[in-house]
């Protein structure tokens, strides 16, 4: 049997560079997608990453002998084809994109083939960056660990640089930069065979590269987004914009743009125009006025002024100071500002800084920008007024942001709100009304179960007022006074606002100026605070009002399976979709991914036979399935575990990704030395199993714990406690690989593809899980997916029948 040809310095080099150039093109696509679309479409890429993988494995099981036979020429060519639809992706989905309208995608047929090809798009790149790796790792097997190795190190590395590059260059620039290193990879592994000709598409994948470069596409985001909306007012343009990892900041003017929330209908006055209004990813972020605004003594945000002075103040998420300008004009002496969204931030502060008083650098406002959770962990200081931004969205958001982590709105938040409020200090919050009412009753329900957890009666401690289109809730930490609730009163009356909680309040002073929407609206809201009706208010409401908490932090998702009847019979099967469109599309999306991972993976797999027909090992399909789903769940849970620790999902992305990749590839370096040689890939598998159970419990609380650390040592402290699950989880899969490998590559192969197909399905999977359960739940699940693979490799009978082998030529003696 002629020996297998190692691999060199050069090709190893070579994956890494490839491996960076996938792994930096996901997180650049996640937040182009989260500009151009929405929040959920960020995730899907992840799903569709892995479909590429899983695809590639079934291309090389089908067509082995004929990749492997021409394999010398064939890498660098597949590298060369996986950069250029990496500099062109962006340009021709934009096209897609530009026809896709979200809001039809459960009317028009149309519109799901439209969000099909462009999944297709994104799948072509990491199929044809997957087919080399895949390639490489059947022909060197017996080499897996050092190259599975750079594969992951690689990976990490680009997860990291990602995030770099997104503080300097704009989002459209990022992809065909990208782009130079699957081109450099190619160059790295050309070999003798057809040098001239491989050289020639090499310099044409460059010219391409270059001209996107050169002419980067413009970028169309979403006709239902903020700024779209904003951009159809007469005179309306983009000013400036700013690269960020929070997202793409974009300043708008417009002649005639004004903003003010939550205005009372008796105001008289002029409502300024503003100078400009900012915007993250598309989304509203704030505006800025020209001087100081007059009218925000006629909304909700005047009430605990008018109950009392307030000399300290907490403004969370800032956004463009509008709270801070308000604080000011009522004579607050020390007003602290948490907002971490540098880039935007600052970019309002500038405007502010043209007009008179600068208030945004007024000596007595204190800024951070911490996450207001980490803030909050991190401070004990007491406060007379604690105000939060406003819930929700103008019209109602469609559940749009179903999956969105909503951390300041969770059981845990509003806890550690009520304990930094001064002894007569008030929390301040409102919500947009919405029909159906969702975002209302979930909030008050959430400040129900946090005053009764803290023993305190909510009817003496909580007021709220109702506008025509918002609903303010006012906390206080003592109880509320006579001359509270008769300052409350004098300022509804003024305001022609109505009470809609309030110690002594008449029924009809509830609808004395607007009549609710929903006429069951009161009856509901006061069963929010008492447990019994609450309770029987939980099971009989057609949508979910239960309160988040950190393990399920997801504010806006409300769909309650048990009310989907109801609500059909209410609105109709084609309504339905509406109430809760962000969650439906995340069900569809997984549903595309199922049927794809079938069609392109796991059918044409079959068709090759099971591993048992041909005498070969039984315990492949448990055991790569049980690693897939095991991996991709703990991935998926550590992310979103790390929104809160790290204060972004982009930051948390990078941090659990690239440090999961780095470390097993450390551990697949390692692998083969640290276990006993028979059953090695089952001791690996049961390893992770047991750490995981262990990680289980000890992880949320070691996370809360360090997370008031300075950010180098936040991030010191992370790598420390992810690296022994980590570096574990990087055994299995080579060895496993290895192993069959020494049976048959073919079967090698059938291996890497039903890995990949069940990590397809198991990333929207988890998300779907992470919404039904909490993201303990997921955990749990990926440690008992380690535990399956573990038992089926070391009780699964073994063969001892070798199958047939396959090598690369010479290639390895080459590169």
């Amino acid at each position: 049997m002629k020996r297998e040809p190692a691999p060199t310095l050069r090709l190893h080099l070579s994956l890494t560079l490839l491996s960076a150039a996938l792994i930096a093109f996901q997180l650049e696509q996640m937040q182009l997608l989260a500009l151009v679309q929405w929040h959920h479409f960020a995730y899907l890429i992840i799903s569709i990453a892995l479909l590429g993988f899983g695809a590639s494995g079934t291309f090389i099981a089908f067509c082995r002998p004929i990749l492997l036979r021409h394999l010398e020429w064939l890498l660098p060519v597949l590298m060369f084809a996986c950069s250029i639809t990496m500099a062109l992706t962006l340009t021709i989905s934009q096209d897609i994109s530009n026809r896709f309208d979200i809001s039809l995608l459960f009317v028009e047929p149309g519109q799901a083939a439209l969000l099909l090809l462009g999944q297709f798009i994104y799948l072509l790149v990491f199929f044809l960056g997957a087919l080399p790796l895949g390639l490489v790792f059947i022909s060197f097997s017996s080499r897996i660990n050092s190259l599975y190795c750079a594969n992951l190190v690689g990976s990490g590395i680009g997860g990291v640089s990602a995030v770099i590059l997104m503080y300097f260059l704009l989002p459209q620039q990022l992809p065909a930069l990208t782009a130079l290193l699957p081109w450099a990879a190619g160059i790295l592994v050309i070999s003798r065979s057809r040098r001239w000709p491989v050289l020639g598409g090499g310099a044409l994948t460059l010219a391409v590269i270059a001209a996107v470069v050169s002419y980067p596409p413009q970028i169309h985001p979403s006709q239902y987004k903020d700024i779209s909306r904003t951009l159809d007012l007469p005179g309306a343009e983009i000013a400036a914009n700013q690269p960020s990892p929070y997202g793409l900041v974009q300043l708008v003017t417009a002649p005639s743009l004004r903003y003010a929330p939550g205005l009372s209908l008796t105001y008289e006055g002029e409502v300024e125009t503003v100078s400009a209004a900012v915007f993250t990813n598309g989304d509203w972020f704030g505006a800025v006025n020209n001087g100081e605004p007059s009218f925000l003594h006629s909304t909700a945000a005047a009430l605990p002024y008018a109950m009392a002075k307030r000399d300290k103040v907490l403004v969370l998420q800032a956004g463009t100071g509008m709270d801070i300008i308000f604080a000011l004009q009522n004579g607050a002496k020390m007003i602290m500002t948490v907002e971490p969204h540098q880039k935007a931030a600052a970019i309002a502060a500038d405007l502010h800084g043209t007009s008179d008083g600068d208030p945004l650098h007024h000596p007595l406002v204190h800024h951070s920008s911490l996450s207001p959770r980490t803030w909050l962990a991190l401070h004990q200081e007491q406060y007379d007024l604690i105000t939060l931004p406003t819930v929700g969205s103008f019209g109602g958001a469609s559940g749009l942001f179903a999956l969105q982590e909503q951390y300041l709105l969770t059981r845990e938040a509003f806890l550690e709100l009520w304990h930094h409020l001064s002894p007569d200090g008030v929390l301040l919050v409102s919500t947009w009304l919405d029909s159906p009412t969702r975002n209302s009753l979930r909030l008050a329900a959430t400040i129900g179960e946090t005053l009764e957890e803290v023993g305190v009666d909510s009817h003496r401690h909580l007021a709220a007022v109702r506008g025509w289109n918002t609903i303010s809730f006012i906390l206080k930490r003592s109880p509320l006074t006579n001359n509270d609730i008769e300052q409350i009163r004098s300022l509804c009356k003024q305001l022609q606002f109505d009470p809609a909680l309030l110690p002594g309040l008449q029924a009809q002073e509830r609808v004395r100026y607007h009549a609710p929407a929903d006429p069951r609206f009161f009856d509901n809201l006061d069963s929010l605070f008492s447990p019994a009706p609450r309770r029987e208010l939980y099971s009989s409401y057609d949508f979910n009002l239960r309160p988040v908490s950190d393990n399920r932090p997801f504010f806006s998702q409300f769909l309650r399976w048990q009310g989907l009847p109801h609500l059909i019979n209410l609105f109709g099967e084609r309504a339905l979709p509406f109430l809760e469109l962000g969650y439906f599309i995340v069900l569809v999306s997984f549903g595309q991914m199922v049927v794809a991972a079938a069609l392109l993976i796991l059918l044409p797999l079959l068709r090759l036979g099971l591993p048992g027909r041909t005498g070969l090992q039984r315990w492949t399909i448990p055991f790569f399935s049980g690693l897939g789903l095991g991996y991709m769940f703990f991935e998926i849970m550590l992310i979103h575990k790390l929104i809160l620790f790290f204060g972004h999902p982009i930051f948390a992305a990078a941090a659990g990704i690239s440090s999961l990749l780095i470390f097993s590839g450390l551990g697949s370096l390692l692998s083969g030395r640290l276990l006993p040689h028979r059953l090695n890939h089952g001791l690996a598998a049961a390893l992770v199993a047991l750490l995981l159970l262990l990680y289980f419990f000890i992880l949320p609380p070691l996370l809360h714990l360090a997370i008031t650390l300075p950010t180098i040592w936040k991030i010191l402290f992370f790598l420390l406690l992810i690296a022994p699950p980590a570096m574990a989880m990087g055994m299995p899969f080579p060895l496993g690989l290895e192993r069959l490998a020494k049976h048959s590559k073919s079967q090698a192969a059938w291996a890497w593809g039903i890995n990949g197909c069940v990590s397809v399905v198991s990333t929207g999977l988890a998300a779907i899980i992470a919404v039904e359960l909490g993201f303990s739940a997921v955990m749990l699940i990926a440690c008992v997916a380690y535990g399956v693979a573990a038992f089926s490799a070391t009780f699964s009978p073994l063969s001892t029948r070798p199958g047939p082998t396959d090598h690369a030529g010479t290639m390895g003696e080459e590169i």
